[in-house]
C-alpha cells in the first residue's frame, strides 16, 4: 500500500491533468463538500463549498482549450495522520505569456473515512511589478476590489 504522501501526490497529480483536460468530475473528484478555495479571480473572499467551486471552472476550462499549459513543475508533500498540506508551482499560461510566471498553489488535505480529500485550495500568481516603484506595489497591495 502506498504512504499517505504517494496517495496525496497521486491525488493532486490526477486533478491538474483533469484540469487541463477540462474533465469536471476529475476536477471535483477527491475535494471535500465544504472545500474553500482562493483563486487568483474574484471573489476576494474566495468560493465555499463544492457548488461554488464547481461554477469556477467553465471559463478556466474554456481558456485551457486555447491551448494553455497547466503543469506541475514542482510539488511538495506533508503529510500527519489525518491532515496534510501541499504546494506546488505550475506553469500555467498560454505561448504569447512570459513563460517563467509561475502559478502557486497550495492545497489543505484532510482524511475523511480513511480516504484524502481537498479541503482548501489557494491559487496565486507573484506579483510582478517592480519593487523600485513604489507606487505600483503600494496600487497592487491596495486594489484588491472583489
Amino acid at each position: 500500500m502506498s504512504t499517505d504522501t504517494e496517495q496525496i501526490r497521486t491525488l493532486i497529480e490526477r486533478w491538474a491533468e483533469a484540469v487541463h483536460r477540462g474533465d469536471m468530475a476529475g476536477v471535483l473528484a477527491d475535494h471535500a463538500e465544504d472545500i474553500v478555495m482562493f483563486d487568483v479571480p474574484p471573489p476576494q473572499e474566495g468560493v465555499h463549498g463544492i457548488d461554488a467551486y464547481r461554477e469556477t471552472w467553465p471559463g478556466f476550462f474554456a481558456w485551457q482549450a486555447s491551448g494553455a499549459s497547466f503543469d506541475i513543475l514542482s510539488l511538495d508533500v506533508v503529510a500527519g495522520d489525518d491532515v496534510a498540506f501541499a504546494y506546488a508551482l505550475l506553469r500555467c499560461g498560454t505561448a504569447d505569456q512570459d513563460p517563467d510566471v509561475r502559478l502557486r498553489i497550495t492545497f489543505g488535505l484532510r482524511k475523511e473515512d480513511g480516504r484524502w480529500v481537498v479541503a482548501h485550495e489557494h491559487h496565486s500568481f507573484p506579483d510582478r511589478s517592480d519593487p523600485a516603484d513604489a507606487d505600483a506595489v503600494r496600487e497592487a497591495a491596495t486594489d484588491l476590489r472583489p
